[in-house]
């Protein structure tokens, strides 16, 4: 027959070895619920990465025409500058000529 003693210290090892039971069955439900909160988040990033290269997709066309328009517009730009610049070449060397002939016309030398 046990001993009081031996009764109390057997029943003393089982509650120590129910406590480490409900600190890992604590932890597992811990990583559990933490496994779930992962596996949500990868699937709005993956839900997110999905949206953002369908619109990518969708806005590419327009950039490209952007681009074109963009380019388009520095043509045009280039274009006025150098029509301006020979504009204004030719009516200063056509006053010089202008003037000349004025002078020729009024007698003034």
């Amino acid at each position: 027959m046990a001993s009081n003693d031996d009764t109390l210290r057997a029943l003393g090892r089982v509650e120590g070895r129910l406590t480490g039971i409900e600190d890992s069955v604590s932890h597992l439900r811990e990583g559990v619920s933490d496994g779930n909160v992962d596996g949500q988040i990868r699937e709005e990033i993956k839900t997110l990465k999905d949206t953002v290269e369908k619109n990518h997709e969708a806005v590419a066309p327009t950039l490209e025409e952007w681009k074109k328009m963009k380019t388009l517009g520095y043509g045009i730009s280039g274009l006025i500058a150098f029509a301006g610049l020979t504009i204004g070449g030719i009516i200063a060397y056509a006053s010089d000529g202008a003037v000349a002939a004025l002078r020729h016309w009024l007698k003034i030398n």
